[in-house]
């Protein structure tokens, strides 16, 4: 499980790296839904780690309160799995 978060979380840096790069260079970029669904599969804390290294998707209110809302229902299972809720 662990490897597997750690996977996720570091594809999600890298996707939203390469996104921002696109998006600097006027490229086709990855699609929204993409990025999010990596998130939403475990990979919120790469996803928001990278929003805020790479100054990407922060001025998005939607995409980030959207992440947020993510981050916070995964670490609400994370809390009811280990304290057997």
């Amino acid at each position: 499980m662990y490897l597997y978060l750690f996977i996720i979380n570091f594809i999600s840096f890298i996707l939203f790296g390469i996104d921002k790069y696109l998006a600097k260079n006027k490229k086709n970029r990855i699609p929204e839904n993409t990025l999010f669904l990596f998130s939403l599969l475990g990979g919120s804390l790469g996803s928001i780690l990278s929003m805020i290294i790479f100054h990407h998707k922060t001025k998005k209110t939607s995409f980030k309160l959207k992440m947020f809302f993510v981050l916070l229902i995964q670490l609400l299972i994370v809390y009811c799995y280990f304290n057997e809720f």
